[in-house]
């Protein structure tokens, strides 16, 4: 897939996952990676930049694989995001289809 489509939908995709439960950063890869091929290199930077807007915020918490874990959650500046993320895509990707249609 290209790299561009991924980066744009990035953002979506992290907001959408954490608006249905808190993860932490290599949850938010595999889950991601199920639909759509990326790296742990690329979420932790968006991560930063998500958490400096005020979209989501961050807490420790304790694993029983080892250390604890940052998980992340979503604000409510971040469910408002969200909605206004997906309203876009659907209209977007609508016309994206009519148009290749």
């Amino acid at each position: 897939m290209n790299a561009q489509f991924k980066k744009g939908v990035l953002e979506l995709c992290v907001l959408v996952l954490l608006d249905r439960k808190d993860c932490y950063g290599y949850e938010m890869v595999d889950e991601i990676s199920k639909n759509i091929s990326i790296s742990e290199g690329t979420i932790y930077p968006l991560l930063r930049r998500l958490k400096k807007e005020g979209l989501v915020s961050s807490y420790l918490k304790e694993s029983q694989d080892g250390p604890p874990r940052k998980y992340y959650q979503i604000t409510e500046l971040g469910k408002e995001k969200k909605e206004n993320l997906v309203a876009e895509w659907d209209e977007f990707s609508a016309a994206v289809t009519d148009l290749l249609n």
